[in-house]
């Protein structure tokens, strides 16, 4: 410790963040005490905040993030747990590309210069990080283990290469994920985005689906909501694989369907615009080939098929209905089915599917109602613009009618199963899943490099590891659109590793999210050079105990990071198969929005709000003009409403930021950026100073106060509770009801002894949350050494038992009165304070009970 971390002898009036909190910093960091050892033998606990992109500087979203998880660093390592907090860099993407094209500058200085500033910003938090620990995706020697166990999931069957649909952005010149594309255009470019077949990488995660699938339940400290969301994105269903022969020639078409019930309301069969059977009839005709391409545009996310009209073309074809061969149904192919869906056809059962019914209306294909309605009289029973998809009974079904829906499924699946069908049944039954493998190459440079060579001779030949990392080049030109690592040909020409003749580099890097899938096990063995992973280390640290981020990564990442893990387990980098064993998803922070006359945002530090009869106003500061305040919303730079970190931190301190994000609201929920609520937050900390300076100077005699002592351990407990919840909101409520009790205790004559131990215990509940301040005030109060490094405080159980009880006193049975007794009282002694309680009295109206129930410690009830 250096005497720079002392106050001085008398401490001052006014609490001096600017000044305490870098000095505390340093004493932090002299003394290494968040550096963790692997070989520590205390219980291990791993909390880890999504790692943030360097995109320039941190947010305020990033403040509230990383101050809620260093809340539970600090809280844990008080309770004696070896605690693992670390920080890298999601730092490969294609901002860093647009940044090149836009400033002239290399990616990689653009990452590194943002990284160093972004680095400074969460250090200036006073965030408890094992900075020994930094990754940065970028790195080499990060991705260099990233490529060694990309090939080790070739090498047991876990990567293949193959032509696929994709989602093309012919401005940024690359794939995208279906989730980048948002109504049809690219999630950065804007460019309408085209369907495109290109030969690429894919993670077989379909391998994992079941599993992935079935230990969602075992995910307990997973939010609902979010295993309900990966649960429909893995999309497990139990169906029928019908087939479905052609009329008037040869062939058939293969349909999964979940609802074989209602195959006697099929009205026609649609396919995907790149099913064979649609190749074959686009052959002659220059309409459907037109059709298709124009299907093609609509790109192959899911939500942008959903929203778009729903159209088809009649390729002339026929099928025989399997339950009824005499039945003919239209072929269409349909803008709404994919071929990477399924088999890429569906049967059309517009009374019981929306999307069918809308297409059926278009097209004046009519509708059969199968399924009525429980109650519903079958004979009325009709469907017009809205279909119904519930369950029911069984109508216009022939041998189906009167039975349920789930009987109706058994009764097709078992006779279509007996069918026969060109020797071969006419229905299977399977389980599906909405799952798809996960497309991993990207047409950029700052990425992953992919380590395969292709030869002419050997074909795709994997890079030897003993030649790992495969680097990417360091100068290269952005002057002309596409990937750079194509033109580089210096880059590109390598010896094939298998016979030597000139071959190629894969110019192909990997999905950003590939390296954000693994970082977390990184972490528990960093400086590793020859290994992704330090086996004893990774099954020691991992699951991570509490994983804190946004719901806006609750599937990819979420499910990708789960593969991995399963891959690497399946390669032997790691022994356990759920990288999280705890998940939390906190909300945004949104701020007010602010425009000028001319309709222009205006940023919160260009005006200041005035007050006048009571309604707010937004005055500019610089022109004095009135601004329009308007919605509150995420905090964006499109809309201005951004609020500085380091304003904030210059202005006010680090741990009134923190403070305030972790009072405002429920962590899960949104929390509102006000300078009214900042200020309340910069108030508290004086306020905390100026009490613990009173309790340090307080020389009262006698015996110790047990109302603030109960005060403190109360507080004590429901923190403790609240904490291990994340209910960051209620701790802070906790804090200022001790705050409060300690106020009045020095009002009057208190014990220095009790007013020692409240002030201690509250310095103590307040460090994991403002830590600063905490270091400040343990000073203060003459404590030895950092209360980063002290124990957490034990409660004394005694102190919470309460001296008295609040019973509900019932009146023939209704409720009239509470009255508080001791909570030793007897009988007798609780219905003669029950019957001298004013409020009953006046319930009672002159009445004289004839029975007087006492339930000891739960209710009084008077029978009158």
């Amino acid at each position: 410790m250096t005497d720079s971390a002392h106050p001085s002898p008398t401490a001052p009036e006014r609490y001096n963040a600017k000044d305490a909190e870098p000095r505390w910093q340093a004493a932090w960091a002299q003394a290494r005490i968040y550096e963790t050892k692997n070989d520590d033998p205390r219980p291990k606990y791993y909390v880890l905040e999504m790692f943030p992109y360097p995109s320039g500087r941190i947010h305020m979203g990033h403040v509230r993030n990383y101050a809620m998880g260093d809340v539970v660093a600090r809280y844990k390592r008080a309770r004696g747990f070896n605690v693992l907090h670390p920080m890298g860099w999601d730092a490969f993407g294609l901002p860093a590309e647009n940044a090149a094209m836009e400033r002239g500058v290399n990616p990689r200085d653009w990452t590194y210069a943002n990284i160093a500033t972004m680095r400074a910003q969460l250090q200036a938090m006073g965030l408890s990080l094992d900075w020994s620990r930094e990754i940065a995706t970028c790195d080499p020697a990060y991705y260099k283990h990233q490529q060694r166990m990309f090939l080790d999931f070739l090498g047991k069957g876990l990567v293949t290469r193959r032509t696929a649909k994709v989602n093309w952005d012919p401005v940024d010149h690359t794939v995208l994920a279906n989730e980048q594309v948002i109504d049809g255009r690219g999630w950065r470019s804007g460019a309408l985005v085209e369907s495109r077949e290109l030969t690429q990488w894919f993670f077989k995660i379909t391998d994992f689906a079941q599993d992935l699938y079935d230990a969602l339940d075992g995910l307990e400290r997973w939010p609902e909501k979010v295993r309900v969301m990966q649960r429909n994105w893995i999309g497990r269903s139990e169906g029928l694989e019908v087939r479905f022969a052609l009329d008037g020639r040869d062939g058939e078409i293969k349909v999964y369907t979940t609802r074989p019930d209602t195959l006697f309301g099929a009205r026609f069969l649609a396919v995907a615009a790149d099913h064979p059977i649609a190749a074959q009839v686009a052959a002659s005709s220059p309409d459907l080939q037109a059709f298709i391409e124009e299907c093609r545009r609509i790109g192959t996310a899911q939500a942008a098929i959903d929203t778009a009209e729903k159209l088809g073309f009649d390729t002339g074809l026929k099928v025989r209905h399997p339950l009824d061969p005499a039945w003919l149904l239209p072929v269409y192919v349909a803008n709404f089915v994919l071929m990477e869906y399924g088999t890429g056809a569906v049967f059309g059962c517009p009374a019981h599917d929306q999307r069918d019914l809308d297409f059926s209306n278009k097209y004046g294909l009519g509708n059969t109602p199968v399924v009525c309605p429980e109650g519903q009289d079958a004979q009325s029973f009709v469907i017009t613009d809205t279909a119904f998809d519930g369950e029911g009974r069984m109508i216009n079904s022939r041998f189906l009618d009167g039975m349920t829906t789930d009987e109706a499924f058994k009764a097709v699946a078992n006779r279509l199963e007996n069918e026969v069908l060109a020797s071969a049944p006419v229905g299977e039954r399977k389980v599906q899943f909405r799952l798809r493998d996960w497309g991993v190459s990207r047409q950029r440079y700052w990425g992953c490099p992919i380590p395969i060579i292709h030869c002419a001779d050997c074909g795709p030949v994997p890079v030897p590891v003993a030649d790992l990392p495969v680097a990417l080049p360091e100068h290269v030109s952005f002057d002309v659109p596409g990937n750079p690592l194509e033109r580089d040909e210096a880059w590109r020409a390598v010896p094939c590793p298998a016979c030597g003749a000139p071959a190629r580099r894969e110019t192909d890097t990997m999905d950003t999210f590939v390296d954000s899938s693994w970082y977390y096990a990184r972490f528990t063995a960093p400086w590793l050079s020859d290994a992704p992973t330090d086996r004893v280390a990774v099954d020691r640290w991992l699951a991570v105990d509490q994983y804190i981020g946004g719901i806006e990564h609750a599937i990819l990442h979420l499910l990708y990071a789960r593969f991995f893990m399963r891959a690497m387990q399946a390669t032997g980098w790691s022994g356990v198969s759920e990288p999280f064993g705890g998940l939390f998803t906190q909300g945004m922070v949104v701020h007010e929005t602010y425009k000028d006359a001319a309709g222009a945002w205006v940023a919160p530090a260009e005006i200041r709000i005035a007050s006048e009869a009571g309604e707010r106003r937004a005055i500019h500061v610089r022109t004095n003009e009135p601004l329009a305040i308007g919605a509150i919303e995420k905090m964006s730079k499109s809309k201005r409403n951004v609020v500085d970190p380091d304003d904030i931190i210059a202005s006010y301190g680090a741990d009134t930021a923190r403070w305030f994000m972790l009072s405002d609201s429920p962590p899960e929920r949104d929390v509102i950026w006000s300078e009214e609520g900042v200020q309340g937050a910069a108030r508290f900390v004086q306020r905390v100073w100026r009490l613990v300076s009173a309790a340090a100077s307080a020389s009262g005699a006698g015996g110790a106060d047990s109302g603030l002592r109960k005060a403190a351990h109360k507080a004590l407990a429901a923190v403790e509770e609240d904490v291990e919840r994340l209910r960051f909101n209620r701790c802070v409520a906790h804090i200022y009801t001790l705050a409060n009790a300690l106020e009045e205790a020095l009002k009057g004559p208190v014990s220095v002894g009790a007013a020692d131990e409240a002030a201690g215990i509250l310095v103590q509940l307040i460090a994991p949350m403002m830590p600063h301040l905490a270091e400040e005030c343990w000073r203060a109060l003459g404590r030895e050494g950092l209360v980063a490094q002290a124990p957490w405080p034990a409660v004394e159980r005694d102190l919470l038992v309460e001296d008295s009880v609040t019973l509900p006193v019932q009146l023939n049975g209704k409720k009239r009165a509470d009255v508080t007794v001791p909570r030793d009282a007897d009988n007798a002694t609780v219905e003669a304070l029950v019957l001298t309680s004013e409020e009953v009295r006046r319930a009672l109206e002159g009445r004289v009970p004839r029975k007087v129930i006492v339930v000891p410690g739960r209710i009084v009830n008077l029978v009158v």
